[in-house]
């Protein structure tokens, strides 16, 4: 019970606010509650309750959003299939054939013009794989020797690349994602390889800036049968 004493009308004016106030408190923290806004969905408790809380979404919405997602599902999955899917056509898969030449064994030929290599074997016989060249403007012909090899190679796009193409990245390590592939075989001092790629659907074509691309698969057996010092013929 609280005890109030006049002291004058002043004093009585001052007690009263005071109660007034306390009393105002008192039922602010007593009927604090939440009240969502008339245009806020309400909320509803997972019926795991350790679950996040989530918020209602009306129907029409509900549906527009379900119809966006099953819309970017097919999208990513068409981009996927476009990208990964296609097929390399059979005359540039690896096969083994008769091959008529006076260089020896070991000896790596590429025929620019037909898109395939060779790898010269004994009795007359060669490894024949597909591959991907040089496009229009980057072809190039000459002799070279294997000077070294790598598996997995990090990749360094060279200067003239990089002027090119400015958003290239200036290192990239070795790996799935490196344009190089499994396997590189680098030719002399120039900065033209054999190698691998991450983009399988382009052997057969012309798309490189001059390397010469592979299927992973097919540089990975190639790399084994190649040693350091074989020479390569490109024409």
């Amino acid at each position: 019970m609280l005890g109030l004493r006049a002291n004058g009308k002043a004093g009585w004016l001052v007690t009263l606010l005071s109660v007034t106030g306390l009393v105002c408190g008192l039922t602010t923290v007593a009927q604090a509650e939440y009240k969502p806004r008339a245009s806020a969905p309400p909320l509803v408790l997972s019926p795991d309750l350790s679950g996040p809380w989530v918020m209602q979404v009306p129907k029409s919405q509900a549906k527009a959003l379900k119809n966006v997602r099953r819309s970017t599902k097919r999208k990513q999955s068409r981009a996927v299939s476009n990208r990964y899917n296609r097929r390399i056509p059979k005359q540039f898969l690896p096969t083994t054939l008769n091959y008529n030449t006076s260089h020896s064994p070991g000896t790596v030929i590429i025929d620019t013009t037909t898109r395939f290599l060779y790898l010269v074997q004994n009795n007359g016989r060669a490894r024949r794989y597909g591959v991907g060249v040089g496009r229009p403007g980057f072809e190039w012909a000459g002799v070279h020797k294997v000077t070294r090899k790598r598996e997995w190679p990090d990749w360094r796009p060279p200067a003239e690349m990089i002027k090119r193409q400015p958003s290239l990245p200036r290192y990239m390590p070795g790996g799935p994602r490196n344009p190089l592939g499994a396997r590189a075989l680098y030719l002399g001092s120039t900065l033209y390889r054999i190698h691998g790629s991450n983009e399988p659907w382009t052997i057969g074509q012309a798309v490189s800036s001059g390397c010469i691309r592979m299927r992973n698969e097919d540089v990975a057996e190639l790399y084994k049968m190649v040693p350091i010092g074989a020479k390569v013929y490109v024409r």
